[in-house]
């Protein structure tokens, strides 16, 4: 059954035109444990972390889902377009780089600690939903993005808030 998902980056790090450009890639740099299990799916990946009671419960990503791309640390923050799930469970590549932020000094590349999905572009709206716009919507105001403390770059929507935004993306602002 597909699932839905909202995935942040910041603009000026990754943006949807760059996704558009690229076609395809790795979602790279999560560096959050419950986001890194949505990505890692239900597939068993030799030298990947045991998950939890609580992680094998959570949903996790399949390829097929879709997401809602979402620019963070922007102005406005809100969501900018759609994509698609290709693949789950990569390990994320950018944890063996020294020379990154992100670089994970316990992974190797039989015990990798962090992983990343694949995703791949399908549209780009004709405007950002502004988060402002997202919180006066009265249906949207259980998503995991409106709750306060939330601050995961990997999340799950529900179907019909997948569908909400979609429809609000053709609304003129």
């Amino acid at each position: 059954m597909k699932q839905y998902w909202l995935m942040k980056s910041e603009p000026d790090v990754y943006s949807i035109d760059d996704m558009k450009r690229d076609g395809k890639t790795l979602w790279t740099g999560v560096r959050n444990y419950q986001a890194r299990n949505y990505m890692m799916g239900d597939v068993a990946i030799p030298g990947a972390p045991k998950k939890t009671e609580a992680a094998m419960k959570a949903p996790t990503m399949a390829p097929g889902d879709e997401f809602l791309f979402y620019h963070s640390n922007a102005e406005p923050p809100g969501v900018a377009g759609i994509g698609r799930i290709s693949k789950v469970g990569v390990p994320d590549p950018e944890q063996f780089n020294k020379k990154l932020e992100v670089f994970e000094p316990k992974a190797t590349k039989e015990k990798p600690v962090w992983f990343c999905s694949e995703v791949e572009f399908v549209k780009k709206f004709d405007r950002v939903i502004p988060l402002d716009e997202i919180r006066s919507e009265k249906s949207l105001a259980k998503m995991v993005l409106l709750q306060k403390g939330s601050r995961l770059s990997v999340q799950p929507v529900l179907k019909a808030e997948f569908e909400r935004l979609a429809k609000l993306s053709q609304k003129k602002p």
